[in-house]
């Protein structure tokens, strides 16, 4: 009996599946849909339309770029809350009792099966399925650039953030290093370099396993919430962006 029922939506969705773009755009936190057997978690709905749930905007971002780049794009369909994407199975943040300041009924005591019924039924699919390209384009020499795109709250536990958007990177600085250097050039925004997140091994998955391990170029970036929580912003910054990301191709080192 699989643990996704029927009704409930694929674990994840892929866009231009056959894009001609190097780039491989990656959404970890795209939904905040929850499998019907988890029900709501405990949780108003009100709670699962903020941040806690989902990173606010970034999948319309994201859907824009692949649209103009014509790039391949995996979302998750499921909310972090039932199991994050991008944290390793097993981990204290992989499946949370807590979010910020709020306490996550329905994730109290999740035994360890049901924790790997839910790694089997929503995380491994959907990193198979990234891996999966990984592997096609390297067996075809052709190029992978890995773009992890996120979203972070304007003010955290009562302190603003001033960065518009900043760039993630790890141990693999190359497209990170490049998208910054754009991203600063552009008038009127303050970009973080590394901020108010850093990728490691331990707070992070897709990034690491998908790009580190592998030598594909990678970075994450992330967009402050409140500039992209509607059509408009997202369209925005679509725009913005798209095209930076076709320089940066030109000037990324080997």
């Amino acid at each position: 009996m699989s643990w996704l029922h029927a009704n409930d939506a694929p674990p994840f969705t892929v866009e231009h599946p056959n894009g001609s773009s190097p780039y491989v755009l990656t959404c970890d936190h795209a939904s905040r849909r929850l499998p019907s057997r988890l029900d709501r978690l405990g949780l108003s709905e009100e709670a699962l339309e903020t941040h806690i749930a989902w990173d606010i905007g970034a999948a319309g971002v994201a859907h824009r770029l692949a649209d103009t780049l014509d790039a391949f794009l995996i979302m998750t369909n499921y909310s972090r809350l039932a199991i994050d994407c991008n944290r390793p199975p097993g981990s204290a943040d992989s499946i949370v009792a807590r979010s910020e300041r709020t306490g996550i009924p329905g994730n109290r005591d999740v035994s360890g099966e049901e924790a790997e019924a839910r790694a089997i039924a929503l995380f491994h699919p959907y990193h198979d399925r990234i891996r999966a390209e990984l592997d096609a384009r390297r067996e075809r020499k052709r190029s992978a650039v890995l773009l992890a795109l996120h979203s972070f709250t304007p003010v955290y536990d009562g302190v603003e953030r001033p960065w518009h958007a900043s760039l993630l990177y790890g141990g693999d600085s190359r497209l990170g290093r490049v998208l910054l250097e754009l991203l600063r050039a552009e008038p009127g925004l303050n970009i973080g370099d590394n901020e108010p997140y850093a990728v490691s091994d331990l707070t992070d998955y897709s990034i690491p396993v998908h790009g580190e391990r592998r030598c594909v170029p990678n970075a994450g970036l992330e967009i402050r919430q409140d500039l992209i929580a509607d059509a408009d912003g997202q369209g925005a910054w679509a725009a913005r962006l798209a095209p930076l990301l076709e320089q940066a191709l030109a000037k990324l080192p080997a």
